[in-house]
C-alpha cells in the first residue's frame, strides 16, 4: 500500500474515471457542487411570485465542497472529495474564495428576509440582487471548476509555473 498522496490523472484518479464521474480531470472539481447554490438562487428568484419560498431560503445553510458531497446523493461523492483534495492548491483556493463570497451574499439575503415583517415588500429587490450579485458569482465558480482560472486571480506567492502547468 502506497503512502503517497493521490494525484489527479493517476491511478484511481485517472482522467477517464474522473470524466466518467462528471469531475473535471484538470481541476479535480465537479459542477454538482454548484447545485447547492443554484437551488437557493431559484428560490430567491421565485420570492416575488411565491413568498412561501422564504422559509426554504431561510433553511439554506452554507456548505463547504466536502460537506456538500458528504451529504449528497452524488454517485461518486467519495471520488469527488478525494479529487478535490488532490486538486491544485490554486484551484481549491480560488473556488473557496468565490464560495466565501457566495455564502456571504446568500446570508445577506437571508438577513433581509429575517428582518422584514413583509416579505412581499423586499422580495423584488432581493430577487433582483440575486440576479445581479449571486448569479455572476456562480458563473465564476463554474469557470474555476471548468479550469478557466485567470492567473491574475492567483496570489503572487503561487508559482506561475504551477499555474501554467495546470492550464497548459
Amino acid at each position: 500500500m502506497s503512502l503517497a498522496e493521490p494525484t489527479l490523472g493517476e491511478g484511481h484518479l485517472s482522467a477517464e474515471r474522473l470524466l466518467a464521474a462528471n469531475i473535471n480531470p484538470r481541476t479535480g472539481l465537479a459542477t454538482d457542487y454548484l447545485n447547492h447554490f443554484n437551488e437557493v438562487v431559484m428560490l430567491l428568484e421565485m420570492l416575488p411570485d411565491m413568498p412561501e419560498c422564504a422559509e426554504d431560503v431561510l433553511d439554506w445553510q452554507p456548505l463547504s465542497y466536502e460537506q456538500h458531497f458528504e451529504a449528497s446523493n452524488f454517485a461518486e461523492k467519495h471520488l469527488a472529495i478525494e479529487a478535490f483534495q488532490a486538486a491544485p492548491s490554486t484551484v481549491r483556493k480560488a473556488l473557496k474564495d468565490v464560495v466565501a463570497t457566495l455564502d456571504t451574499a446568500v446570508c445577506e439575503k437571508q438577513g433581509r428576509l429575517r428582518e422584514t415583517d413583509d416579505i412581499m415588500a423586499v422580495a423584488p429587490a432581493v430577487a433582483l440582487q440575486t440576479v445581479e450579485e449571486i448569479k455572476p458569482l456562480i458563473a465564476t465558480a463554474s469557470a474555476i471548476i471548468h479550469g478557466h482560472l485567470d492567473a491574475s486571480d492567483v496570489s503572487e506567492t503561487d508559482s506561475q509555473a504551477s499555474i501554467d502547468a495546470l492550464f497548459a
